[in-house]
């Protein structure tokens, strides 16, 4: 077994230790789930043959607790047209839908002669000395006022985060793409936008990535842009970067959740994707 999400038995994905979730041991955080369904759309766009359009937006529903139990998928093509393909793909687990995401995948073109504003805060990711590029899976790096780190304990705090993640492959023996590196980081975005002093006290119950083109590998970066917070309800928004820039956003509505706070000042992260807890954790 490599490392990886799910191993494929059949039409089955099989969820591995590398899925399991930190608020609960028997379930699944949506890395994987966001992961999962965009491997899915990818496969349904490949099997239409058309290698003429890239995925410009990804919107992840998770309306259910996804348990560590096998998951079958469902692909569904609404639309096909000439530059627009929309792709539903639905995650069920013992014959009930716990998750969905709807696809678009659009057709480049030349750019048009007009300026338009965009921001000029740019993100800019770890120095390579720090975070070498490649394709090897490791623990996430995070970026607060402490700097960049893999130590997850020196950046609970109230300060702006970022991250720098190397994207896993969804199913053992098929390789990351850009795409499901993407995907699956996007859920990230809950981390760099709902992660406090206190810990990360609200789980994200979607996800929302629009990207202007794929990432140039499978490093892929997110950092808060902005966090609005009103009767235990959050939305987050992130930009999405890699070594060339920006390429998209991600954003993410949470729903207070205290009770079962993720406190990383008691959980370290081991590079084969396991974790270790302080005792009574």
């Amino acid at each position: 077994m490599g490392l990886a999400f799910f191993k494929a038995v059949g039409d089955t994905l099989v969820p591995q230790n590398l899925a399991k979730s930190l608020w609960s041991e028997d379930q699944m955080h949506g890395v994987a789930l966001s992961g999962a369904l965009a491997h899915t759309a990818e496969q349904a766009l490949a099997d239409l043959g058309r290698e003429d359009l890239r995925p410009a937006r990804l919107s992840v529903d998770m309306f259910r607790p996804a348990r560590m139990l096998p998951c079958q998928l469902r692909s569904e093509v609404v639309r096909e047209g000439p530059r627009i393909v929309l792709v539903d793909v639905t995650l069920l687990q013992e014959d009930t839908a716990v998750a969905r995401a709807g696809v678009a995948f659009l057709k480049p073109g030349a750019n048009t002669d007009g300026v338009v504003w965009s921001a000029n805060d740019r993100p800019t990711p770890p120095p390579v000395e720090t975070a070498p590029v490649g394709e090897e899976p490791h623990v996430p790096f995070f970026e607060s006022d402490a700097g960049w780190s893999q130590n997850f304990a020196e950046h609970q705090s109230a300060s702006r985060k970022a991250t720098w993640q190397t994207g896993i492959p969804v199913v053992d023996g098929e390789p990351a793409t850009p795409f499901t590196a993407a995907a699956s980081i996007a859920d990230a975005t809950s981390m760099v936008c709902n992660w406090g002093s206190l810990g990360v006290e609200y789980i994200n119950t979607d996800i929302t990535l629009t990207l202007s083109r794929l990432p140039d590998g499978l490093q892929v970066g997110l950092r808060s842009r902005d966090r609005v917070e009103n009767d235990g309800i959050a939305v987050g928004t992130a930009t999405v970067f890699d070594r060339t820039g920006p390429i998209g956003t991600s954003v993410v509505t949470a729903l207070a959740n205290a009770r079962r706070t993720v406190d990383f000042e008691q959980v370290t992260f081991l590079e084969d994707g396991s974790r270790e807890s302080s005792p009574g954790v």
